[in-house]
């Protein structure tokens, strides 16, 4: 289980991911050794990746949440196929292991690689399948995503921790130069690796490394994400609802909902039920009291559905073997450089 120390250093790299180990243990009231010592702990325990990705929308990428019911004896060779293409993010294993649910990315308009989408119906294991367009998150870009752990740093700390990041780029993100692929494989390996190894594994010198790291994060084309497992830190119960709620209320629903702690992701998608938000509690109560609590005081719902995670499959960039956070393969980009990227911009959506 967290400490308060664990809480203080998880959240300090949420705000800002390459924060140097000195700077954590200030924030954390630890040494730089100790901070250190305590991040590699929850890493080598495969609860928590540090990933710096490609921004999806470099590609004009747009996001489809996927359910697809399945046999639940032909379920798993299936979802384990979907989760290491490279084209599918944030996958899990739902519904009693009947139910994959997954955010596949595909640009919207133009030509489509859809070979999936013709497949899987015709796939033996396929009961039925179903495909809505994400059409807007609310987690606002920089964002800490999920802090249900417990928050323990104060909102001044928190400004002085974001107020490092640059501000929002105008415009759409610029693809990648091919000769960024070894930075960017790096980073999506380690997020946290340092600029000597960085120079070390593109032959470059310390200074242009700063400077194309700088020009990568500036203009939005290379963004971090702190990838956290839930089982691993102490909440068992992940879930998805699917709420339906009436276009007038559909935007103050759901700002108010992407504000909830147990909340790391809330996206309005096209179809009935138009609202898609992922929960983390630590177990059935706990996931009750939310359910009775929190959702109930949200004026505005009119249904919901719900699907309970049986079993992680993908995360924003990272494998899920044998309940461990894992590294990602390298794929292929458009530009023909390796990247490696999630579709909803969280651990799952966030």
């Amino acid at each position: 289980m967290l400490d308060e120390t664990d809480r203080k250093i998880l959240r300090a790299l949420q705000c800002a991911p390459r924060l140097p180990f000195r700077r954590i243990g200030e924030v954390a009231g630890v040494s730089e050794q100790t901070a250190a010592r305590r991040y590699q702990a929850l890493r080598r325990a495969g609860a928590l990746r540090v990933v710096g990705m490609v921004n999806p929308w470099v590609y004009g990428a747009a996001q489809w949440v996927t359910r697809i019911r399945c046999r639940p004896d032909r379920v798993a060779p299936l979802a384990d196929a979907l989760a290491r293409r490279p084209d599918i993010s944030w996958a899990h294993l739902a519904s009693g292991g009947s139910e994959i649910i997954c955010v596949m990315r595909s640009p919207l308009g133009g030509p489509r690689e859809d070979v999936l989408l013709r497949q899987l119906p015709r796939s033996a294991s396929v009961l039925d399948l179903s495909i809505d367009l994400i059409i807007h998150g609310y987690d606002a870009p920089g964002t800490a995503g999920w802090t249900g752990y417990g928050d323990s740093l104060d909102a001044e700390q928190v400004r002085q921790l974001t107020s490092e990041r640059p501000p929002p780029a105008a415009g759409p993100p610029p693809p990648p130069a091919a000769e960024d692929a070894p930075l960017l494989d790096a980073l999506a390996q380690d997020g946290r690796t340092t600029h000597t190894r960085l120079a070390e594994l593109t032959g470059w010198s310390l200074s242009r490394v700063a400077r194309r790291l700088e020009s990568l994060e500036g203009s939005g084309t290379l963004e971090y994400e702190v990838e956290l497992l839930p089982e691993r830190l102490g909440f068992g119960l992940n879930a998805i609802l699917w709420l339906r709620v009436a276009p007038a209320h559909l935007e103050r629903v759901g700002a108010e909902t992407a504000r909830l702690d147990e909340v790391p992701f809330v996206g309005a998608i096209s179809g009935e039920n138009n609202l898609m938000v992922s929960v983390i509690t630590r177990d059935p109560e706990d996931f009750y009291r939310f359910l009775t609590t929190r959702i109930a005081a949200t004026p505005g719902i009119d249904g919901y559905d719900v699907s309970i995670s049986l079993r992680h499959l993908k995360k924003a960039a990272s494998l899920i073997s044998r309940g461990r956070l894992v590294p990602p393969v390298s794929v292929q980009g458009p530009s023909g450089g390796s990247r490696h990227r999630n579709a909803a911009a969280t651990d799952q959506p966030r």
